[in-house]
């Protein structure tokens, strides 16, 4: 088993339960892990044995462009989208931290983390 982690993927969105943040947008950052079994790929050394990250980053940055009021509606889209797009991911965490949020107070950043694993049943 391996891990695959996507660090601090920057996006401007349009997130929020204010109207001002629908209109405005934000700094988002994304960080994702995914777990995988590596091996064959380790082995072969060929992209099509393994979890392309270039898929994910797609999946997030698409996902991201949906405006939504929770971070934690984007997040479990990302969960889903990425157990969609590749059966060998078995675990996958997000984390998505909206940089200078409108809180009236001093935070660099507010985040939701999710995290899930493939569900298996026989």
């Amino acid at each position: 088993m391996g891990k695959i982690k996507l660090k601090n993927i920057r996006c401007y969105s349009f997130h929020g339960c204010l109207k001002e943040e629908a209109k405005i947008g934000g700094e988002y950052l994304v960080n994702l892990t995914v777990k995988a079994n590596l091996k064959k790929s380790s082995d072969s050394d060929n992209l099509k044995d393994t979890v392309d990250y270039v898929l994910l980053n797609k999946i997030v940055k698409e996902q991201m462009s949906k405006p939504s009021k929770l971070l934690e509606s984007v997040a479990k889209r990302i969960l889903d989208a990425v157990f969609i797009n590749d059966n060998r991911v078995v675990f996958c965490s997000v984390d998505i931290a909206k940089i200078c949020p409108p809180i009236n107070g001093d935070a660099e950043s507010v985040s939701v983390k999710l995290a899930q694993k493939r569900d298996c049943k026989i």
